[in-house]
C-alpha cells in the first residue's frame, strides 16, 4: 500500500545537468571547444552518481506531457541535424532493439499505475535526448537500471514536488535531473533580453550549491515560463523527491554559464547520512505515518 511505506527511501545522489543539443560535440563543430568545460562538469555531475552506489537513475526532464516512458527506447539527434542515435535499455548490458519497438508498459511501483508507453513515433524529449546521450557518455562501472521520466513544461509546482515524492525505486537510486536555466539572457539569446533573467538564475544556482529544496519548490512558474526556463518542473520534482526522503544533503554547483544568451547549470547532490535520518517523510516534509496517502507518481495526463 502507497500509503503504509515503512521502509527507507533510498535516494542517494542527484545531478543536475542542462540539455543544449550543442552539448554534444558532433552537432557543435567548430563550436564544440567552447562547451567543453560544460561537458567535463556533466561528465563528472553523472559519474557522481554511479560514485554514490545507485543501482537505479532516474532521468527526469521536461516534455510535452507528464509521463513515464517504456524501456527499452531509442531517441535520435535528426531533428537537429545530426544522424545519432542514442538508447536505453532496462538495466544495464541489456540491448535496445531497433527504432520502432517501444517495449512493454512500465511495471507499477509504490502503488502507480502501469503507463502505457507512447506511440512508437513519439521522439524523446530534447531533455531526455540529451540525459540519455549524456549516461551513455559516462558509462555506469557496474550494470545500471534506467527510467525516464517526462514532466509537462506547464506542471504546476506542487504536481511536480508530488510527482518527486511518489517515485518509488528498489534499491539504492539517484536522479539525472535536466534542465536549462532562462533563455533570456542579452540581445541574441533565443528568447531576448529580460533584466529579470540574471536574478533567476542567480537564485537557482544558489539553491543548487546549497541543496535547498525549499528554494526549487518556491520558483514561479509564470515568472519562469517569461523567462523560457526549460529546468524549472525537472528541479522542483527533484525538490520533492528529496524533501520526501529526507536527510542531510550537501550541493555542489560544478558550473554556471551563459553562452548563447541560456543559463547552464550544472549541479550534484549528495546524501551525507546515507542510510537517512527515521525514515521517509512527506511532501510537506513531515515525516511519513501510516496514514499518510504517498503521492503518486508517474501519472498521465
Amino acid at each position: 500500500m502507497p500509503g503504509r511505506y515503512r521502509c527507507l527511501v533510498p535516494l542517494l545522489a542527484a545531478a543536475v545537468c542542462p540539455h543544449p543539443p550543442l552539448i554534444v560535440p558532433e552537432l557543435a563543430g567548430a563550436a564544440a571547444p567552447e562547451l567543453a568545460e560544460l561537458r567535463d562538469a556533466c561528465a563528472a555531475a553523472v559519474a557522481a552518481l554511479y560514485a554514490a552506489g545507485a543501482y537505479t537513475v532516474v532521468l527526469v526532464g521536461a516534455g510535452e506531457r507528464t509521463t513515464e516512458l517504456a524501456l527499452p527506447r531509442r531517441g535520435s539527434f535528426a531533428p537537429w541535424g545530426l544522424p545519432l542515435t542514442v538508447g536505453l535499455a532496462t538495466a544495464g548490458g541489456d540491448p535496445v532493439p531497433p527504432s520502432g519497438d517501444s517495449g512493454d508498459p512500465v511495471p507499477p511501483s509504490g502503488g502507480v499505475e502501469p503507463v502505457s508507453p507512447p506511440a512508437d513515433d513519439e521522439p524523446l524529449p530534447l531533455s531526455l535526448l540529451v540525459g540519455a546521450w549524456l549516461v551513455d557518455r559516462t558509462a555506469p562501472p557496474a550494470p545500471t537500471a534506467w527510467r525516464l521520466v517526462s514532466v509537462a513544461s506547464d506542471e504546476p509546482a506542487d504536481r511536480c514536488a508530488a510527482l518527486g515524492a511518489g517515485l518509488r525505486v528498489d534499491g539504492p537510486w539517484a536522479l539525472l535531473v535536466l534542465g536549462d536555466g532562462s533563455a533570456c539572457h542579452g540581445p541574441k539569446a533565443p528568447g531576448y533580453d529580460d533584466p529579470r533573467a540574471g536574478a533567476y538564475d542567480e537564485g537557482v544556482a544558489r539553491a543548487l550549491a546549497d541543496a535547498d529544496a525549499d528554494a526549487l519548490l518556491g520558483l514561479d512558474p509564470e515568472l519562469s515560463a517569461q523567462l523560457r526556463v526549460a529546468g524549472r518542473p525537472a528541479w522542483q520534482v527533484l525538490a520533492g523527491a528529496v524533501r520526501t526522503a529526507g536527510g542531510d544533503w550537501h550541493g555542489e554547483l560544478r558550473h554556471h554559464g551563459v553562452p548563447y544568451g541560456v543559463g547552464y547549470l550544472v549541479a550534484s547532490w549528495t546524501r551525507t547520512d546515507p542510510t537517512g535520518p527515521t525514515g521517509p517523510t512527506g511532501p510537506d516534509g513531515t515525516p511519513a505515518g501510516d496514514t499518510g496517502t504517498a503521492a503518486a507518481g508517474g501519472v498521465t495526463r
